[in-house]
């Protein structure tokens, strides 16, 4: 049997392809390899160049199997992701993205830490290219601790591993279903890690930087709508933390705690103990009013200071953005992230 499957969706990937499969052949990985290609219409050289490279691959014991279709509409990273996956016969599955370079250890790595953890997606460290594309973001990525991974899924940034870094035994791609097939615009990896984390699945990140993940316009990040991603994020929390919490407080009363807010089930604004700030206008108005709650008379929420607030807290305020002013007050008041307070920022 194949030990691990790469998972190989593409689309128009010619431009950066070559560098890819190269990077496929340069594996330290001593066991079986297959790599699953899965071409989602393209239009450009992308099949001509899979073909050249799978001669290339085979020569050095890596079984390649290509498939796909030649519609002109593309049906979406979700569908090329399942399909892949499906033709692939490897007890571990790696997904590579066709813009991206893996490290020549990669796979030895993640499926090492796969075996070890076979109900996780084995996620690892990355940098980006150009180097300085998304500064925030991969340090943010690179720096969570082994709880941070669990504790702040609920952020803005999507999954705590991202995912070009998966790796993963079968069976945990097989319990979750698949991806979400909609197609262009919908956060199918973010849906597919909320899942896996709701049917008790782990996460585990490999300390290495393992992958050269690439920043382009022609990404499909780009094509999905923030709002969307909100909502997939607002129903997670709720499902997660709020629906079985008695109360909890909003930390800020600006446009995104007030957004977060409005986003909330009724049963969930009913818990709504109180926002703080650090803005003393804003605390001096002292109560915030949902203008558009159908509820008689409007319910008032009060606005403290953050000093005053009372856990859990739903943080709603940017990290690393207030020259370390947010992050000094939140330590002070010595909560525990996970329990008293969750990122969703």
């Amino acid at each position: 049997m194949t030990d691990v499957s790469l998972i190989m969706p593409v689309h128009n990937g010619g431009q950066w392809l070559e560098e890819c499969l190269l990077s496929v052949v340069s594996q330290t990985f001593e066991g079986r390899v297959e790599l699953s290609v899965y071409n989602d219409g393209s239009k450009d050289e992308t099949l001509d160049i899979l073909k050249k490279w799978k001669y290339k691959l085979e020569d050095r014991g890596i079984t390649v199997i290509i498939s796909g279709h030649e519609d002109e509409v593309p049906r979406g990273v979700g569908f090329a992701k399942n399909r892949a996956v499906n033709q692939s016969t490897g007890r571990c599955l790696c997904f590579l993205d066709a813009d991206d370079v893996m490290h020549p250890n990669r796979i030895s790595r993640q499926y090492s830490a796969s075996c070890v953890h076979p109900s996780a997606i084995v996620g690892c460290k990355f940098h980006r290219e150009p180097p300085d594309s998304t500064k925030r973001f991969t340090e943010w990525a690179n720096s969570l601790s082994p709880m941070q991974l669990y504790t702040q899924v609920y952020t803005s940034h999507g999954p705590t591993v991202i995912m070009p870094t998966w790796c993963c035994m079968r069976q945990v791609f097989d319990r979750v279903g698949g991806f979400d097939e909609g197609g262009k615009g919908v956060p199918e990896d973010l849906i597919f890690f909320y899942h896996h984390l709701e049917l008790g699945g782990q996460i585990v990140r490999v300390d290495q930087d393992l992958l050269m993940y690439r920043y382009h316009p022609h990404a499909t990040t780009f094509s999905i709508e923030e709002d969307t991603i909100w909502a997939v994020r607002v129903a997670f929390i709720q499902r997660q933390v709020l629906d079985s919490s008695t109360h909890f407080s909003i930390w800020s009363v600006g446009k995104q705690g007030k957004r977060f807010f409005r986003s909330l089930s009724p049963a969930n604004q009913a818990k709504v103990q109180m926002f703080c700030d650090v803005d003393e206008k804003k605390i001096k108005k002292q109560f915030y009013t949902y203008e558009k709650s159908k509820q008689r008379p409007k319910p008032k929420i009060p606005i403290v200071h953050f000093s005053q607030v009372k856990p859990p807290v739903i943080i709603c305020v940017k990290m690393n953005l207030t020259g370390g002013s947010f992050e000094e007050n939140l330590s002070s008041l010595n909560l525990v992230e996970g329990e008293d307070y969750f990122h969703f920022n």
